[in-house]
């Protein structure tokens, strides 16, 4: 037998953890270079807290435009190159389609509800499915009236309360989504049921910071009883309270169905709806709480990023404005002065669409390319390991500013999506083509994301963006405040990122333009009143 002494039991402490350092070191020196990890913790103590995009951007130049950062002694991989992000998140879908573990957001916050944290396998495809009813092409087509209507409604607003556009804004996004969701209008964003929205969406946001918890390190850390972990009782309890509120919302719906139905009559038109139907007529295979949280996905899918989309769209044409008068120019031209643009023109407005893109380009707004991919097997790119289970980060910010394929990238000029056809007819001559190498996506951006990930708000987020920017430009003449001095680096911290609040002017171009705006206000009204306003 043999006898075990106290060196024994020292020479065991000392081992496990230095096998676990030397398996450590083999993975750090097979996957894509990076900073070098510190054992256990990892290169958490230099990804900063503030904007780690740009400190990520900087990286790619040291490290190449994939590497590697460890947080604890989780990989996480990240992409700088729109080619790299393609092969793999795109062409290899079937490998990088997955979530990593979200210990906090999902498992802790949402109970891993919503289809944003779940993992690729049958629960991300039933959501996804259902999701898709409301947002496949033919059911886009039926929202075009009340985007149409919305629109009208946001340059009335804009006419009475150009100071307040980023809350009108904020409230002619919201008021889309919540139709589509729920068959309801919202009236004014000060709603009960938007700061409900907004509060929830902007702390699991917080949630997904990497580094933030230890928690994503140290997994085993969720099973600490909440008396010896107020952190965590914190999440849990808002999580339930977003639950019941998506429920709350959900059975609304519900109700005004009952109500409705016993009159011969029928609601409006929502993803609830269909939904409650549906689960009726075959039991759809989630819990309550789960399918109550498709229609609420909505919100964070094409609300909060299409206003941070069309105000960093307003910065441009404030810091930019031989960009706003070639798109006025094209719209003079096309639309004339009679009547404001609908979506039967859209084919017939390149530079206007090239301006969309250039703003999803200039300043995306998922900065980190939104919520994380997973790698669920593994794989090799370029000679480099990329293990099963590694967190994948496509950083749009260096991605969308990367000089080889968008050069002079802080530069706001549409002409970059143009056709040179195209160019001479509406863009200002003072500006290049400025077209670097090829971007691998028909679009020529990736600010919706990738693959099968890609995001499923992406068809209405454009809808809105178009109906909007197209009837703003066409109506307002949008300009610096003489004197001041415009940054247009000044954004919100948040993964999510919009500009910081910025004055400007923004008043109708003509007695002519708001006269017609007005009149067509007036004819939206019809459209906008015909759904029940939520308080």
């Amino acid at each position: 037998m043999i006898e075990i002494t106290f060196l024994h039991v020292v020479a065991a402490i000392v081992a496990v953890p230095l096998v676990i350092i030397l398996l450590d070191l083999r993975r750090v020196l097979r996957m894509p270079p990076g900073p070098f990890p510190l054992p256990f913790i990892g290169n958490k103590l230099i990804i900063p807290q503030s904007k780690p995009w740009i400190t990520f951007q900087e990286w790619s130049y040291k490290y190449g435009p994939i590497f590697t950062i460890w947080i604890g002694r989780r990989p996480t991989v990240i992409i700088s190159d729109p080619v790299i992000a393609a092969e793999l998140m795109e062409k290899r879908s079937t490998k990088y389609s997955s979530r990593p573990r979200f210990v906090t957001m999902g498992e802790l916050y949402n109970k891993m509800s919503t289809i944003l944290v779940q993992p690729y396998g049958k629960e991300w495809t039933i959501r996804r499915k259902l999701l898709h009813q409301a947002l496949n092409p033919s059911a886009l087509r039926l929202y075009k009236p009340i985007q149409t209507a919305e629109a009208s409604r946001l340059c009335h607003q804009l006419i009475e309360s150009p100071a307040d556009y980023e809350m009108l804004v904020d409230r002619f996004t919201s008021g889309i989504v919540f139709a589509v969701a729920y068959g309801h209008r919202i009236d004014s964003f000060d709603a009960k049921v938007i700061r409900r929205r907004l509060e929830f969406m902007q702390y699991m946001s917080s949630l997904n910071v990497p580094g933030a918890y230890l928690v994503e390190s140290l997994p085993f850390l969720k099973y600490i009883p909440n008396v010896l972990a107020p952190w965590k009782k914190t999440i849990e309890e808002k999580g339930y309270e977003e639950a019941r509120d998506s429920l709350a919302l959900f059975n609304s719906v519900r109700t005004e169905m009952q109500a409705a139905a016993a009159k011969g009559e029928e609601v409006a038109d929502s993803l609830a709806k269909l939904l409650i139907t549906m689960n009726e007529k075959e039991p759809i295979p989630l819990s309550q709480r789960d399918i109550a949280s498709v229609p609420s996905s909505l919100f964070g899918a094409g609300s909060d990023t299409t206003a941070s989309t069309i105000c960093s769209s307003i910065l441009a044409m404030v810091t930019h404005p031989e960009a706003l008068r070639a798109a006025q120019a094209e719209l003079d031209a096309v639309i004339g002065p009679d009547r404001s643009p609908t979506f039967d023109d859209e084919l017939k407005l390149p530079f206007l669409k090239a301006f969309m893109k250039e703003t999803l380009r200039w300043r995306p707004v998922a900065v980190l390319g939104g919520t994380p991919h997973s790698s669920s097997e593994d794989d090799v790119y370029n000679g480099y390991l990329i293990p099963k289970n590694t967190t994948i980060l496509g950083n749009s910010w260096a991605i969308n500013l990367n000089e080889k394929y968008y050069p002079n990238p802080h530069h706001f000029n549409p002409k970059r999506f143009l056709d040179d056809a195209v160019v001479p007819k509406y863009a200002s001559e003072k500006d290049d083509m400025e077209k670097g190498v090829a971007h691998p996506n028909r679009d020529g951006h990736s600010s919706f994301g990738w693959g099968r990930r890609v995001c499923p708000g992406a068809g209405i987020a454009w809808n809105n963006l178009y109906i909007a920017l197209a009837k703003l430009i066409w109506g307002f003449d949008i300009m610096p405040i003489p004197g001041v001095k415009y940054d247009t680096f000044d954004y919100t911290e948040g993964f999510n990122s919009r500009p910081n609040h910025f004055e400007c002017i923004i008043r109708p171009r003509s007695e002519h333009h708001k006269e017609v705006l007005e009149r067509e206000y007036e004819a939206a009204l019809e459209t906008v009143m015909k759904l029940p306003p939520f308080e």
